[in-house]
C-alpha cells in the first residue's frame, strides 16, 4: 500500500505567514494606482482612498419572493424592483438570502456599469451529498462554471469550473489558505484578485450538472470609480485540459499576445502510471524569443516545495488534494506569483513538462527510471493581467467533458458482493456510502484474529490489469493480509484512523488470465491505536493501464504467481 502522510502546517505558522506577508511586503503600485482602487496591506490603509464602496448579493430585498411561507421554491420567484430596500423585517423570509439554480440554467451574480474595480468575491452553496434541503444531492463545484465579463465581450476573461478557479479541483472540497485565494473549511469560495472594468462587468455562474444548484449565497465588493488609467490591465483566468497529455508536446498553461503579467498556476493531475509524475519543468517564452528563457527544474519545484508533493496551504503556494502517488491517484496544486509576476510586453507562453518517473514494465528498456514521458490527465487554471484583448485560443469545456474518464475495466461494488461473498468468523453488515454504488460491507471480526472474508470476480481477457481495494478507514479498524487464489500479496492492510477516510490499496499488476479470481482478505490483528479489527470494503476493481504496457509486453508471459509484483 502507498500511504502518504501529509505534514499539516499549523494555523499558527500560516497566520504569521500572511501577516508576515500584508505587513512587511511593499506594494509595488506607484502613486498614481495608489488613487484607484485602494490596496491590500496594511499601510495603504492610512492613505486616501478613491472612489465609492459598492455590493453585489443574494441578500433578500422589499418585494421579493424565492418561496412560499413553507419554504416552497415552487411559489417563486416573482418580478420585484432589484434595486429595492433590502429586507430587514422579522418575518422569516428576510432571511432567504440564496438562490436555487436549476440544472442547466444561468445566474448573474453581478451585472453593473463602471468604471469600478471589484476587490472581493465570496461564494458558498450546498455541498454534492444528498442532505435535507436536496435530497438528491447538489451540484458540484466542478459541474458550476463561472464567467466573468468586461465592458461588454463576447468573450469570457475568467472561464473555469468554479472549484478549479478557487484552486479545488476534482470535485473535492479543500481548505485553502492563501493571499489572493481562502478557502476555509472547504466551503467559503473567497477571492481577493483586483479586477478592473470601464464600462461594465458581469459575472455568472452556469449550472452545467444535472442537479440543482443548491443554496447559492454571494457578495461581490467593488469600487465604483470616475475613472481607470488609460494603461490599465484587465484580470483574466481560463481552464483548459488534457485527457491525458498530449505525447511530444509540453502541456500549455497559457499563449497569448499582448502586454501584461502572469499571476497565478493552479495544475490538477490524475496518475495513468505507477511512480512519481513530477519531473517536468516549466517552461517560459518571453516576447517571442525563440527559446525559453525562463527553466525550471521540476514540478514539485515550481510550486515551491521539494523533493515530491504534501498537503500544505500558504499565502503563494500549496497542495490542497493529494491522495497518494500511483495509477488513479491525484494532485492539486495552485501557485501565486504576486510578489514575482511574469512581465511580458509583447507575448507569453507558459508551458510544463509532463516527464517523470515510469515502472519497469512500461519502459522501453524494463527500466524504472526519473525520465520519461509520462500520459497523465492534466487541468490547469492560468491567471494573468493584460491590456487589450488576449490571444489565447482555449475555452472550457462543458461538464461531461470535464469528468475525468473511468479507469475501470472491473468493478465490484458492495452492493454486489455482499450476496457474492463469503466469510467466516466475523459479523458482516452494509451500510450507506457516498463513493461508487452508495454502499460499503464492514466486516467485524468476533475475534482479533481469525476472521476471513473472500471476494469474487471475474477477468474476460487476458490483459496488463491493476488490482486495487478501495475502502474506508475505521476508528476500529484492523490489519488484514490479502491473499488472491490462495496466493499471499503483498503486506498486511491497514483499516485503522483516527477517523474514516478513503482508502485505496494497491495490490497487483499482473497479466490474468480469463476466469474467476478471489480476493480474500484474513485479519490477523489490530492496529495497536485500535478498540478493533475491522474493515469496511467499498469495491475491488481491475484499472487498466496504459496501452504501452500492452505494446511492450514484458510481463506478458509472467505467473504473477511466483512473483506478485505492485508497481510503484
Amino acid at each position: 500500500m502507498i500511504t502518504v502522510h501529509p505534514k499539516k502546517i499549523p494555523s499558527s505558522v500560516i497566520i504569521a505567514l500572511v501577516l508576515f506577508a500584508l505587513v512587511l511586503i511593499p506594494s509595488c503600485r506607484d502613486q498614481e494606482s495608489d488613487e484607484y482602487g485602494g490596496g491590500g496591506f496594511l499601510g495603504d490603509l492610512a492613505k486616501p482612498q478613491a472612489g465609492r464602496s459598492m455590493r453585489a448579493t443574494s441578500a433578500m430585498r422589499v418585494g421579493e419572493l424565492r418561496r412560499g411561507p413553507d419554504g416552497d421554491r415552487n411559489a417563486g420567484p416573482r418580478k420585484y424592483d432589484p434595486k429595492a430596500d433590502f429586507r430587514g423585517d422579522t418575518d422569516i423570509q428576510s432571511n432567504w438570502d440564496n438562490y436555487n439554480v436549476p440544472a442547466g440554467g444561468t445566474h448573474v451574480l453581478l451585472d453593473e456599469a463602471g468604471p469600478g474595480i471589484i476587490t472581493h468575491i465570496w461564494i458558498t452553496f450546498l455541498g454534492p451529498e444528498p442532505q435535507g434541503w436536496a435530497p438528491r444531492g447538489s451540484a458540484d463545484h466542478q459541474e458550476i462554471m463561472l464567467r466573468m465579463y468586461w465592458d461588454g465581450s463576447d468573450r469570457p476573461a475568467v472561464e473555469a469550473p468554479l472549484g478549479d478557479f478557487f484552486a479545488n479541483c476534482f470535485g473535492q472540497r479543500s481548505e485553502v489558505i492563501s493571499l489572493p485565494v481562502v478557502v476555509e473549511g472547504g466551503d467559503s469560495y473567497n477571492a481577493f484578485w483586483r479586477m478592473p472594468f470601464r464600462k461594465s462587468a458581469r459575472i455568472e455562474v452556469e449550472n452545467q450538472s444535472d442537479k440543482p444548484l443548491s443554496l447559492l449565497y454571494f457578495n461581490i465588493d467593488w469600487i465604483k470609480l470616475d475613472d481607470l488609467p488609460k494603461d490599465t490591465p484587465y484580470f483574466h483566468a481560463q481552464y483548459r485540459q488534457e485527457y491525458p497529455v498530449a505525447k511530444g508536446r509540453d502541456y500549455v498553461l497559457l499563449e497569448t499576445a499582448g502586454k501584461g503579467h502572469y499571476v497565478g498556476t493552479v495544475l490538477a493531475a490524475r496518475f495513468r502510471s505507477p511512480a512519481w509524475y513530477g519531473e517536468g519543468d516549466e517552461k517560459i517564452t518571453i516576447d517571442g524569443e525563440a527559446k525559453p528563457s525562463i527553466w525550471g527544474t521540476g514540478t514539485e519545484d515550481y510550486f515551491l516545495s521539494a523533493w515530491g508533493l504534501q498537503k500544505a496551504s500558504t499565502p503563494y503556494f500549496g497542495v490542497p488534494f493529494y491522495d497518494q502517488r500511483g495509477i488513479g491517484g491525484h494532485t492539486s496544486a495552485y501557485r501565486w506569483h504576486i510578489a514575482d509576476p511574469v512581465v511580458f510586453n509583447k507575448s507569453v507562453k507558459v508551458t510544463i513538462e509532463h516527464w517523470g518517473w515510469m515502472s519497469e514494465d512500461e519502459n522501453p528498456e524494463y527500466k524504472a527510471n526519473s525520465w520519461n514521458e509520462r500520459e497523465d490527465d492534466y487541468s490547469s487554471v492560468a491567471f494573468w493581467y493584460q491590456t487589450g484583448r488576449p490571444t489565447f485560443a482555449a475555452r472550457a469545456p462543458g461538464a461531461a467533458e470535464r469528468k475525468l474518464p473511468g479507469l475501470d475495466r472491473v468493478i465490484v461494488p458492495a452492493k454486489d458482493i455482499a450476496g457474492k461473498m463469503k466469510f467466516g468468523a466475523a459479523d458482516v453488515s452494509k451500510r450507506p456510502s457516498d463513493d461508487f454504488g452508495g454502499e460499503e460491507i464492514v466486516v467485524k471480526p468476533k475475534g482479533r484474529t481469525g476472521a476471513w472474508v473472500e471476494i469474487p470476480f471475474e477477468v474476460k481477457a487476458k490483459e496488463p490489469l491493476h488490482l486495487a481495494l478501495f475502502g474506508t478507514s475505521l476508528e476500529d479498524g484492523g490489519r488484514w493480509q490479502a491473499f488472491l487464489n490462495g496466493v499471499k500479496i503483498g503486506k498486511p492492510l491497514d483499516f485503522y484512523a483516527g477517523q474514516p477516510a478513503d482508502l485505496e490499496f494497491p495490490l497487483l499488476d499482473f497479466w490474468p488470465e480469463p476466469g474467476t479470481y478471489a480476493l480474500r482478505l484474513e485479519c490477523v490483528g489490530g492496529n495497536p491505536r485500535s478498540l478493533g479489527a475491522a474493515c469496511a470494503v467499498e469495491s475491488v476493481r481491475l484499472l487498466e493501464r496504459r496501452p504501452r504496457v500492452a505494446a511492450f509486453g514484458h510481463d506478458r508471459d509472467k505467473d504473477w504467481r511466483k512473483n506478485p509484483v505492485v508497481y510503484q
